[in-house]
């Protein structure tokens, strides 16, 4: 089905977290002395540079998973990095379904489209993992169209004991005045539901949607015919443990750090010359290597 008409209109008021306190703006009005350079200007201003997202002195993508290193409880933002603004919500748009089906692949056999994985963390504003998180994603298919008959890329799932989730989809086609984007409702059990869109990077549009927030850039490369993106969500939610370390700790499997290895709380490794032990159950991947995500791995 094509859309009617592009989703930039108002927002819905009767969306679930339009009076949630994920829903806050976060602004501040300090003046001054008193008034920080928000992050939130620096993207927009980086953006409009022709900055896809912030970078980390390494070159790697400044997500949530890499801080915490301060041991200080931060506010929600999408990098968990200054804390100085909320995870930013957006409108849920005309085309969200409810009672999608549990599934973390959306595409179906013989799908057209350029195949998407989408993976990350969700984690709580002190940047603990939080495990059960509903996250509900929809979409339009490749030719800019929801289905509003069906199911057709619209899945839920829930986050596992690490606060990870990962998502198969197809990169959604364009449509008359959007630029890219995947829909999300995220959910902490018993909290508000926090409604917004994930953009992605370099596409000539994100200059002209209304609705564009730099804020809600994934991390997108290209893998082999199609692409992954990563990216962390944070939460308005006091993060607890899901996964404590084991006594005593296990011995590190291979004995040094490894992408593509189930990595338990406890286990220990080393990487550059230095000792690491895990601090919550994951999935290892290039790109978190001990040394940038503290919320995983501490060195000893």
């Amino acid at each position: 089905m094509t859309p009617p008409a592009p989703d930039a209109s108002a927002p819905d008021a009767s969306a679930p977290d339009a009076s949630a306190p994920d829903a806050s703006s976060g602004t501040g009005t300090g003046t001054g002395a008193d008034r920080r350079i928000s992050r939130k200007s620096l993207l927009r201003a980086a953006a409009a540079a022709g900055a896809a997202v912030p970078l980390l002195a390494t070159g790697t993508a400044a997500l949530a998973r890499d801080a915490g290193a301060q041991g200080r409880p931060l506010k929600p933002t999408p990098f968990c990095d200054d804390g100085d603004d909320p995870t930013p919500p957006q409108m849920e748009g005309p085309y969200f379904k409810p009672n999608s089906p549990l599934r973390t692949d959306l595409v179906a056999p013989g799908a057209p489209g350029t195949r998407l994985t989408v993976s990350g963390h969700v984690f709580g504003r002190n940047c603990v993992p939080l495990a059960g998180v509903l996250l509900d994603f929809w979409q339009a298919d490749h030719a800019g169209a929801y289905d509003m008959a069906g199911y057709t890329f619209r899945g839920h799932q829930f986050t596992d004991a690490s606060g990870a989730f990962t998502l198969r989809t197809i990169v959604p086609g364009l449509y008359p005045g959007r630029t890219r984007h995947l829909h999300v409702k995220a959910q902490a059990p018993g909290r508000p539901v926090l409604t917004t869109q994930l953009y992605f990077p370099g596409e000539p549009r994100n200059s002209t949607d209304a609705l564009f927030d730099p804020e809600l850039l994934m991390n997108v490369r290209s893998a082999g015919g199609g692409r992954e993106g990563t990216f962390d969500f944070v939460l308005n939610v006091d993060g607890r443990p899901t996964d404590p370390p084991t006594d005593p700790p296990t011995d590190p499997p291979s004995g040094s750090w490894a992408p593509g290895r189930a990595y338990t709380a406890g286990d220990r490794v080393t990487h550059g010359g230095a000792a690491y032990r895990c601090l919550q159950a994951h999935t290892s991947m290039t790109g978190w290597e001990p040394p940038l995500v503290p919320a995983l791995w501490r060195r000893e």
